[in-house]
């Protein structure tokens, strides 16, 4: 058991300022940033001694399965359920996500991916007429790529990493690019393919990526983020060569 000194960054509310409370809690080994969130709100009081009103962040499945509890740890953007303590610098400094709109003190709205996503059109359409027999048969390879695709969780930590998604920037961040690979590969999805590259390049702005690489290395799932965009980007330029050439 040792005592560990937490530094939150709070907002009350989207307008009023933000600024630093300092808690202390005791904690096991092994214990994560959100059981430790949990304790402080259990037990809300700050380090002067004072009671404070509960904190407030997001989390779900606390196994880095939904994506909620992204954080920036140490000055570092990460889920805070598989953020151990004991292996974190104290003091521990707990901010939210700059990339989002703050609602209050941790929480994020994170509404501007599953927008994003909406633009892109990441699903693919089934209108009930199709053969109701086996379909074709798919590449174990593929499917492994298509595996590592789908298991974005929208947490929002590419954003954060990436250089290039600012409040004054309309580029939507990396995500999309893998979601439109994901869909594009499907051989059912593959039949919007060339819509889906157009909206992504037209709604996400995604030729403004700098190709800085934070966003691979923030992943935390490691999706190849940089593969899908490369491909996005051969993928436009063939959409434009096509269409120049039929101009």
């Amino acid at each position: 058991m040792t005592n560990v000194r937490f530094s939150v960054r709070r907002q009350r509310t989207p307008q009023d300022k933000s600024y630093v409370e300092h808690f202390q809690v005791t904690a096991k080994p092994q214990q994560t940033v959100i059981s430790l969130l949990t304790a402080i709100d259990s037990h809300p009081y700050n380090e002067q001694g004072a009671r404070v009103e509960e904190l407030s962040w997001e989390a779900s499945c606390l196994e880095e399965i939904c994506g909620s509890c992204s954080m920036v740890i140490n000055g570092v953007p990460r889920q805070a359920c598989t953020a151990l303590v004991d292996r974190l610098q104290q003091p521990i400094t707990i901010e939210p996500l700059t990339s989002f709109p703050v609602m209050r003190d941790l929480l994020v709205d994170r509404s501007r991916m599953f927008e994003t996503l909406a633009k892109v059109q990441a699903w693919i359409d089934i209108d009930g007429l199709h053969h109701p027999a086996a379909g074709p048969r798919q590449d174990n390879n593929l499917n492994n790529k298509r595996y590592q695709l789908s298991q974005c969780m929208t947490c929002g930590l590419c954003l954060e990493a990436c250089p290039n998604v600012k409040k004054t920037s309309k580029f939507q961040g990396p995500f999309a690019a893998a979601q439109v690979e994901l869909f594009n590969s499907h051989p059912v999805g593959e039949a919007k393919k060339e819509e889906r590259i157009a909206n992504l390049f037209n709604n996400t702005h995604l030729a403004a990526c700098s190709n800085a690489q934070n966003c691979s290395r923030a992943c935390p799932k490691g999706i190849p983020l940089l593969e899908a965009i490369a491909k996005a980007n051969w993928a436009a330029t063939k959409l434009m060569a096509k269409k120049f050439l039929k101009g």
